[in-house]
């Protein structure tokens, strides 16, 4: 991956999965959760402040873990937000 290609949530998710793919695996869903739920904690932080560099590795964290657990736990995010959002009305309710 280049960064001159546009990234997609596909490409990236594969990314990762061909990156730490088989160490997360070992890890397993509870464990990655964990960091997961650090991450959130650490953006959350991030956002109390006026660091931009900051928030931006920050959100980045948390989009890689949220690739990690979806690629431990099979799930394709690309498909899973184009099937809630993109398709008919989207969901019910305020996003």
């Amino acid at each position: 991956m280049t960064s001159t290609e546009p990234l997609t949530i596909s490409a990236f998710q594969k990314h990762i999965l061909d990156k730490y793919g088989e160490h997360d695996k070992q890890r397993g869903s509870a464990a990655t959760f964990m960091w997961f739920v650090e991450e959130v904690g650490e953006l959350a932080t991030a956002l109390g402040s006026n660091d931009t560099a900051n928030q931006r590795e920050e959100f980045a964290d948390v989009f890689a873990w949220l690739c990690t657990l979806a690629n431990i736990k099979g799930v394709d995010l690309a498909r899973a937000v184009h099937e809630k959002y993109l398709t008919g009305d989207g969901p019910a309710g305020h996003k």
